[in-house]
């Protein structure tokens, strides 16, 4: 049962986009939440053109130094004026289902102060059913401006709930296509799996290639098998090689930091002395 908010009634959303050289996905990302009494762009430096496209758009663009997504979400939200923040990335989608689900939300006083978003992934020609895409849940989507603040893990940040109510579940989910083609997969892993070296660092686990490829493989499996991604045919293998790929190569990075990439001195001197001692 919903518990009663005590906060007064408010009625102006804030809409913020996560986005970085995403010229080919912000026009239908902004499009989705024209309905927004703010539109807000978190950008990085992108030299795409989507600054531009954004801006022709009616959407306020604001240049926050990437220092990972937790403190670029967190600075993102200290611009947002509105009563209430949804939360979009530049390669989601609001339908309009969720859009007057959020309407009656912001208008009622019975709303709990957080909710999630239920996601659908559009992945190679295909809604995905399975392999853990659907439903998708990440951090929490809406809530009330001052309810939440991330986490400051560099990515797959967390959130910190500032309210004394539980976190609700909207009924209808919005869309994601988050790859367009297999090389921003491949981008994407080799990206996130150089981000995530620094949670393993802080979290003290010990650097193992033997480590690197159990858990590769058990992210593989976890997305193919116990997931169901199988039933999703080709695009749930591609799901799971996907996550074993940034998966292995996150603790394989971590290992890899930890190897003498070069030759030292006393190594090129024992390699002159053996190429003497042959001729």
């Amino acid at each position: 049962m919903k518990t009663k908010s005590t906060s007064p009634i408010p009625l102006k959303i804030s809409a913020y986009i996560i986005a970085f050289n995403e010229l080919e996905k912000i026009t239908a990302a902004i499009n989705s939440v024209k309905w927004a009494d703010e539109i807000i762009v978190a950008d990085s430096g992108s030299t795409d053109g989507m600054i531009e496209k954004a801006e022709e758009l009616g959407a306020k663009v604001i240049q926050i130094p990437f220092e990972g997504f937790g403190k670029l979400r967190n600075s993102a939200i200290e611009k947002c004026k509105g009563d209430w923040i949804f939360s979009l990335d530049a390669d989601e989608r609001c339908t309009e289902a969720v859009r007057d689900e959020i309407l009656a939300i912001a208008k009622s006083a019975s709303s709990f102060d957080i909710y999630k978003v239920p996601r659908r992934n559009f992945f190679m020609g295909r809604w995905i059913k399975h392999s853990g895409w659907y439903p998708n849940f990440r951090q929490p989507q809406l809530f009330r401006n001052g309810a939440m603040s991330y986490t400051l893990e560099p990515v797959h940040e967390g959130f910190i709930s500032h309210s004394p109510y539980p976190i609700g579940i909207l009924k209808n989910a919005i869309w994601q296509v988050p790859f367009t083609n297999l090389e921003q997969i491949i981008h994407k892993a080799n990206r996130y799996s150089t981000l995530g070296v620094e949670k393993l660092e802080k979290r003290k686990i010990k650097p193992s290639m033997a480590k690197a490829l159990f858990k590769g493989t058990w992210s593989f499996v976890k997305h193919y098998i116990f997931k169901r991604g199988f039933l999703d045919g080709w695009p749930g293998f591609i799901i799971a090689f996907g996550n074993f790929e940034g998966t292995f190569y996150k603790y394989a990075k971590q290992h890899a930091s930890t190897i003498k990439w070069h030759p030292s001195e006393e190594n090129s001197l024992r390699d002159k002395e053996i190429s003497r001692v042959e001729n």
